[in-house]
């Protein structure tokens, strides 16, 4: 496993990143959040070697990351922020090259970039100058680098950025299917990509861990978490809100529009684990109304994140 114990890094005297611990296994997509200027990218760089702690260390597959860094960095494979690469090189060189570092050579290397080119849909762009490409193929050259010696760990930062809607569900596929034989961190800003797939999250701000749980675990902290939204057929507001009101453990009822006799309104509950749903939708029927849609909100992640960071 990933194993990071302590790490702390000052720019100047400036703590960027605050005596941070965590674990990460194989089999878990670990998703790393935060705001801008947060920690992630230096946590991401101290944790692959790419810069030293101040303090503290990461252990990775059992090699110290600060006294054993070749063999710790032999087990990684790292997409860095903004995709750095030769642009000057094509796709297929540069990849070549890459794998030659990794210590392939011969027909093995020449495998390892067909297979590699294949599996992040590089084949129409294999001879082009990497200067040449769009953002998005930038981003799927450097993804594919950092897995063409198919590493035991991946650390990810920011790997769907600058992807199309279409490329983003192509990349997430392809970290979900190697999940299961790799342990993964994914440093992103983007909430849907930890719901899409993430198994686990860590919420960073200010240098220092606020959050370590599961995407639906977070959710649950949401203050939209438990409420039920109903679209009803009915011309009497007042009647209706009064009428929702009553149903025991209702906490408050929004209304939320009030269009040619279609009203929608969103319950929220005292006790978030209660079957509040079902006890709105038997006193509505008791009451004659027309129930058109109901729906049980699962919580909102956007709505926690600021919570915890702010």
């Amino acid at each position: 496993m990933i194993e990071v114990r302590e790490l702390t890094k000052y720019y100047g005297f400036k703590k960027v990143v605050d005596n941070i611990s965590f674990t990460a296994e194989k089999g878990e997509i670990l998703g790393f959040l935060g705001p801008n200027a947060a920690g992630k990218s230096t946590t991401m760089r101290m944790i692959t070697g790419f810069i030293p702690p101040s303090s503290g260390t990461a252990v990775i597959g059992g090699f110290d990351i600060t006294s054993n860094s070749l063999s710790a960095r032999e087990k990684i494979g790292y997409l860095p922020e903004n995709a750095p690469a030769y642009i000057d090189m094509s796709v297929y060189h540069y990849l070549e090259f890459c794998a030659e570092i990794r210590g392939f050579s011969g027909t093995q290397k020449a495998q390892k970039v067909r297979d590699t080119i294949d599996r992040c849909f590089l084949s129409g762009v294999t001879h082009q100058t990497i200067g040449t490409l769009s953002k998005g193929y930038k981003q799927r050259v450097c993804f594919a680098q950092s897995i063409i010696h198919d590493p035991e760990y991946l650390i990810l930062d920011e790997p769907t950025d600058g992807l199309d809607p279409n490329q983003k569900h192509e990349v997430r596929l392809m970290i979900k299917d190697m999940s299961e034989e790799k342990a993964i961190i994914l440093s992103t800003h983007i909430l849907d990509e930890v719901d899409a797939v993430c198994s686990r999250a860590i919420i960073i701000a200010g240098g220092r861990i606020v959050a370590d749980e599961t995407p639906a675990d977070l959710r649950k902290k949401s203050a939209m978490h438990g409420a039920v939204t109903l679209s009803l057929k009915t011309g009497d507001t007042q009647t209706l809100l009064s009428c929702l009101g009553n149903v025991p453990d209702v906490k408050s009822v929004e209304l939320l529009s009030n269009e040619e006799n279609n009203i929608k309104v969103r319950v929220f509950p005292e006790d978030k684990n209660s079957l509040l749903a079902d006890k709105l939708l038997v006193t509505l029927m008791e009451n004659k109304y027309q129930v058109q849609s109901a729906w049980v909100e699962q919580g909102r992640l956007d709505d926690v994140f600021r919570m915890i960071t702010a």
